[in-house]
């Protein structure tokens, strides 16, 4: 693996900061992941910001297909020719954002549901961890490296500090399980803080909210204004609940109204939410 600085230097490039660019320089560490990642020749995956191919490489050799997304120009024709280099013929590069990438056709054309794989940006992890919640009928997993404090959020138990609205949405809707660290001095260049990589395994069947949307706007509301007991919160929220409403809620539930969000488990959080949405659909109204 040539080091990714001189790569770059090659062509008069640099790491773009603004993109969040931070490469793997280690190639143990990527093979590492894909191995933990238990990925074999019949699954399909997915890299979002396949960069200059660190976990694209192993990821070739061990599954049946990869879709690496790089939304750079400039890092597309150094990648094209590392791809070349280690000879794969099983990756197909998109030079695009991963929110237009038609996911759903991809899923088709492999017949099945899909493994994605990412070292995520901090500017952007939380957008595509929603992302990838939302495509979860053809993902079946989602192996993502994110900085040291968004995974310790993503991982976060009722009444801890990390514990909001992202961790109750992933683990809401999934299995979260942390597989391995990765120190700042592993990466080109090198980052502030350590990287932790967490794979998301997304649920079939269980317990869930019966209205998603309505689930994502109570947890929104809830971690709004977290300092405020839960029925305060909501009832101040722009979900537009009136006092009749929060009150036919919380006689559905054995939950408290007077504890905090911070508190409030997943199970929990899906009883309030089919409690409030038997309210709306008994005659009840938001304003």
């Amino acid at each position: 693996m040539t080091f990714p600085g001189r790569l770059l230097a090659i062509r008069n490039l640099s790491p773009k900061k603004h993109m969040g660019q931070n490469f793997l320089i280690d190639p143990s560490t990527a093979e590492m992941i894909v191995r933990r990642a238990d990925i074999t020749k019949n699954d399909a995956a997915m890299e979002i910001g396949a960069g200059l191919g660190a976990l694209t490489i192993p990821l070739a050799r061990c599954a049946k297909t990869v879709y690496a997304v790089e939304k750079d120009r400039d890092l597309i024709e150094i990648l094209s020719g590392v791809l070349a280099e280690n000879k794969t013929d099983n990756v197909n590069l998109l030079n695009r954002n991963v929110f237009d990438v038609d996911i759903e056709k991809i899923a088709r054309e492999e017949r099945g549901r899909l493994t994605v794989f990412g070292n995520l940006p901090y500017n952007i992890s939380s957008q595509v961890v929603i992302w990838a919640i939302g495509h979860r009928n053809i993902i079946d997993r989602a192996v993502f490296m994110f900085q040291k404090e968004v995974a310790m959020r993503i991982a976060a138990c009722p009444g801890s500090g990390d514990y909001g609205r992202l961790s109750v949405m992933v683990q809401h809707y999934g299995s979260v399980a942390r597989i391995a660290k990765v120190d700042a001095h592993q990466f080109y260049p090198r980052p502030k803080v350590d990287s932790e990589v967490i794979e998301i395994r997304f649920a079939q069947g269980g317990k869930q909210a019966e209205d998603d949307a309505l689930f994502s706007s109570l947890v929104k509301a809830a971690f709004g204004q977290r300092r405020k007991t839960l029925k305060n919160a909501l009832s101040g929220s722009g979900m537009g609940l009136d006092s009749r409403m929060v009150e036919c809620m919380w006689e559905n539930t054995s939950i408290d109204p007077v504890r905090r969000a911070e508190t409030i488990t997943v199970p929990e959080f899906v009883a309030l939410a089919n409690a409030l949405k038997k309210c709306r659909d008994n005659g009840l109204k938001t304003r």
